[in-house]
């Protein structure tokens, strides 16, 4: 019998100086802060059997999957398929001047697929077919999956059924948080949103997702 649930985790908060986008740039680890989030996370699964562990192959991934790994026994899978999207600012700081420069304007042309990065029918079709892999392989128990903000929205909203194209600033996926998807009549459905980082969000800074 295939595992019960597979519950997709944000990463803790990324020590990010300069307040860029960082997206699949190498070298953007968690912060104290951050660390500490990961840490908080295990909490929300603690009294559940989490039979195995999958990670995106991004630094701040795999140290968020750290603590899942010392609290369950598990060794942390990496799986491609949940990593970051790409994106066309990486390294440039998000702000009005640098989506006002005219050498942007053409990635900005069609919001909704995105032309600035990885369209999110791609995102979204990876991230299911990763967890249904995860969900199948898996004989019993729970899965965790450690991944990012952008890819987590966009499998929620493809298992909602609603449109992929959406406002960044309205995601409901915090860092360190869970949301949690049950297999029922051959597909997935949501079951669960928890946020075990809550008290610590006020402290932190999230400038750096896609």
């Amino acid at each position: 019998m295939p595992a019960d649930i597979v519950h997709l985790v944000r990463h803790g908060e990324v020590h990010n100086p300069k307040r860029v986008l960082y997206g699949r740039l190498e070298g953007f680890g968690l912060s104290e802060l951050g660390h500490r989030m990961a840490a908080s996370a295990v909490t929300a699964l603690a009294a559940h059997e989490v039979t195995a562990l999958y990670a995106s192959p991004l630094q701040r991934a795999q140290e968020s999957a750290a603590p899942w790994a010392e609290a369950f026994g598990l060794p942390i899978h990496t799986e491609e398929r949940i990593i970051e999207p790409t994106n066309r600012f990486e390294g440039k700081r998000m702000n009005k001047r640098t989506l006002a420069h005219p050498k942007h304007w053409h990635l900005m042309r069609d919001p909704s697929v995105p032309t600035w990065g990885e369209p999110f029918v791609e995102i979204a079709n990876r991230m299911l077919t990763a967890m249904r892999d995860a969900h199948e392989r898996t004989e019993f128990g729970e899965v965790v999956m450690v991944s990012h903000q952008l890819p987590i929205w966009m499998a929620h909203r493809a298992v909602a059924g609603k449109r992929l194209a959406h406002d960044p600033r309205k995601r409901r996926c915090s860092l360190s948080s869970v949301t949690s998807f049950a297999w029922r009549d051959g597909a997935f459905t949501e079951i669960g949103y928890q946020d075990p980082a809550a008290d610590l969000l006020a402290q932190s800074i999230d400038l750096g997702a896609v």
